[in-house]
């Protein structure tokens, strides 16, 4: 079993659903210090466990002149940086195997992308760090048949995972989430995170420029804690539209608090009806 307690420490509370978030993409240092430091803030004002989110490279872009990055060292190394100045987890996408060992020397959690969740080699490397993975349920998959993902990890030597719902391909270039997959997720016997964030993209926009309904970020927020979910995943931005990556479907920092703030007393609800 996932042990969370071990991953979050003294900021582990089992009354709340615990948070992601952090800016899609590494792109300066202050922009990870000032989300990061903003959002830790709140968290722990609210007892929420928290893990800073922001990925060192952006593989999966639509065009070739799309922003990747600043530099595998350079991002890992701010992340590290996170890290260590405000004593909580983070995490980072891997795209392929070589990149899981690297990574997993600065980041808690590896996340594996939608699109790679069947990927047994990466899937294996990821286990074979030690780390949490945390794996994304592709658009294409459903919630019961990640039992293959999750098995792939523990059949490797690994306990420690993570299935996070994005939402399920309607279409060309929509999404829709079906709540049943947070149960039927949880049903494998790990903790369950609702993506509110990309599950509200719009891909393959014929502009190639990935849209998104970011007004409807608390709608599913609210559904999914009501649902039970276990985590909360949210890319949040000072300015998302000029956000170099993810910006249509990210949530204003501003706005964050805001938002927790409503979520809570549902998870209290929850909980306390168990």
């Amino acid at each position: 079993m996932t042990d969370l307690k071990r991953l979050f420490g003294e900021a582990y509370n089992p009354a709340s659903f615990f948070l992601i978030a952090g800016p899609c993409v590494i792109e300066n240092e202050e922009l990870l210090m000032t989300v990061s430091e903003k959002v830790n803030t709140i968290c722990r004002r609210l007892s929420i466990p928290y893990i800073f989110k922001s990925s060192y490279r952006k593989a999966n872009r639509t065009r070739l002149d799309s922003f990747t990055g600043i530099g595998d060292e350079n991002a890992l190394h701010l992340l590290k940086k996170v890290k260590d100045k405000l004593k909580i987890p983070v995490t980072t996408d891997i795209h392929s195997p070589a990149e899981a060992a690297m990574a997993a020397e600065y980041a808690d959690v590896l996340q594996i992308p939608a699109f790679l969740c069947r990927q047994t080699d990466l899937l294996v490397a990821a286990a074979d760090t030690g780390r949490v993975v945390n794996v994304k349920k592709g658009q294409f998959v459903s919630g019961p048949a990640m039992k293959f993902a999750v098995d792939k990890i523990r059949q490797s030597g690994n306990e420690q995972i993570l299935l996070t719902e994005r939402g399920t391909t309607f279409g060309y270039q929509d999404l829709v989430v079906d709540y049943r997959n947070i149960p039927w997720m949880q049903a494998h016997q790990v903790p369950v995170v609702m993506d509110c964030t990309h599950s509200l993209q719009q891909p393959n926009q014929t502009s190639g420029v990935t849209g998104g309904n970011p007004q409807l970020i608390g709608t599913l927020a609210k559904a999914a804690v009501a649902a039970g979910v276990d985590g909360i995943f949210i890319e949040t931005h000072p300015d998302p539209a000029h956000a170099l990556s993810d910006g249509a479907n990210m949530l204003k920092l501003d706005l964050i608090e805001e938002l927790l703030a409503r979520l809570v007393p549902i998870r209290k609800a929850i909980f306390y009806d168990k």
